[in-house]
């Protein structure tokens, strides 16, 4: 009923979309522009899609973020999380501090950790196999989700290798999936404008493709409410989809509404006609016609808790998506930009938000194999992890404000391991 008394183009194209039928880069673009009741009917249809694709499961996954350097050769406008390597709030890592942290995470029952950082100068090409390769030595429970296609293509330009070579090389070292994050929107004309200098969409295409022919899984996502228009969002989800039929090698599908607060794209002035980010409706319609395109080729579409707030993020599972990220315990991207959404979410606040929808929670490997799957209600199986007793998570496992202030790992230019 609620379809025939929608307009009858958005009408049409959702009853292609519930037949089962591919939605053209065309039809998702004109079901961005849904208001009022063809805005309900988009959200209902996308909210049977994923009960279809993905049934009444809300997962989750146990993680630990290290972003190991703030420092970067690179000036994208919407990153507020960069240092040049000259400023004082210029941080690096050691390994042992890696390490220490990624042991940290598994004694805390995490089963992931996800490394990305900033592209510091003259780093040594074969610092992330090497780094790979520690971890697995001293952690080898722990999956790495690590590295983004910038950081691939940057680590096999200063190696002189292919990108397929160095892949082979994190493969050997213990490698197990890349986040698919730098993808910004897949579009060079927009590229060039937000972050020139940037990975470009051909590059990068590469990267993710050749990791797939590889057996390396990636995740896959967008970054949107900045300059883009609806044609950019539904012609990138068409590239996605595109490459997902070709190699099956995408996990999920992640949308990331920019944090403009601090982005100096928006702080600055740097990009004319920016905008504060993506408003409520906007999220709420990309994640339902994400679900509505990608459905049939990526199962989990995940709202972002760290963008977006526990509590949007918990009306996005009504939306289209079906999983709510990590843990996280550090943040310090979003957070530099601005979220005010902290940087931990314990297991057991994510589990209350699903079952308060009437879903049920399920803890996922990064690799979506259910680990632990959860009563409709609390119950003994809810035993208590060591992360749902941390209420200040800044105190106990630091932030991004305190690294950058604080003189312990001040960045200096790692130095070039000796020829082997």
């Amino acid at each position: 009923m609620a379809l025939s008394e929608n307009g009858a183009s958005v009408s049409s194209i959702l009853a292609r979309a519930l037949e089962g039928r591919e939605l053209a880069a065309e039809e998702g673009e004109a079901l961005c522009h849904a208001r009022g009741r063809d805005l309900h009917a988009l959200v209902a249809a996308a909210d049977e899609m994923r009960a279809r694709q993905a049934g009444e499961l809300v997962t989750y996954v146990v993680n630990r973020n290290i972003n190991f350097t703030n420092v970067c050769i690179k000036h994208c406008t919407f990153c507020a999380f960069s240092r040049d390597h000259r400023q004082e709030e210029g941080y690096f890592l050691p390994m042992e501090e890696i390490v220490r942290r990624a042991k940290e995470a598994r004694d805390l029952g995490a089963t992931e950790v996800c490394i990305q950082a900033g592209l510091p100068p003259k780093l040594d090409g074969w610092y992330y196999v090497d780094l790979v390769r520690t971890l697995k030595r001293e952690v080898p429970e722990l999956h790495l989700h690590a590295f983004s296609p910038e950081e691939i293509l940057y680590g096999a330009t200063r190696a002189g290798v292919s990108i397929r070579h160095y892949l082979e090389a994190l493969r050997e070292a213990g490698h197990d999936t890349l986040p698919g994050t730098s993808a910004e929107i897949l579009d060079d004309g927009v590229r060039d404008v937000i972050s020139k200098g940037r990975i470009g969409t051909a590059q990068w295409i590469e990267v993710v493709t050749t990791a797939h022919e590889l057996g390396i899984r990636t995740t896959s996502t967008i970054m949107y409410g900045h300059i883009e228009t609806y044609g950019h969002w539904t012609r990138h989800m068409a590239l996605l989809r595109d490459i997902q039929k070709n190699t099956g090698g995408f996990t999920e599908f992640v949308p990331l509404s920019l944090i403009h607060q601090e982005a100096p794209m928006y702080q600055k002035k740097l990009v004319p006609g920016v905008r504060e980010g993506a408003t409520g409706a906007e999220v709420v319609k990309m994640h339902a016609i994400a679900r509505l395109m990608l459905g049939a080729t990526f199962r989990n579409i995940q709202a972002s808790w760290v963008k977006e707030g526990p509590k949007m993020a918990q009306y996005l599972l009504e939306c289209g998506a079906n999983d709510l990220g990590g843990t996280l315990i550090n943040e310090s991207i979003s957070t530099a930009a601005g979220s005010v959404y902290g940087q931990l979410v314990p297991p057991r606040e994510l589990r209350r938000l699903v079952r308060d929808i009437g879903r049920q929670p399920a803890e996922r490997t990064s690799l979506y194999a259910i680990r632990r799957l959860f009563d409709l209600e609390e119950t003994q199986n809810d035993a208590e992890s060591p992360l749902d007793g941390v209420t200040d998570a800044e105190s106990r496992f630091g932030s991004y404000r305190r690294l950058a202030m604080a003189s312990d790992f001040r960045f200096q230019h790692p130095q070039k391991r000796p020829p082997s």
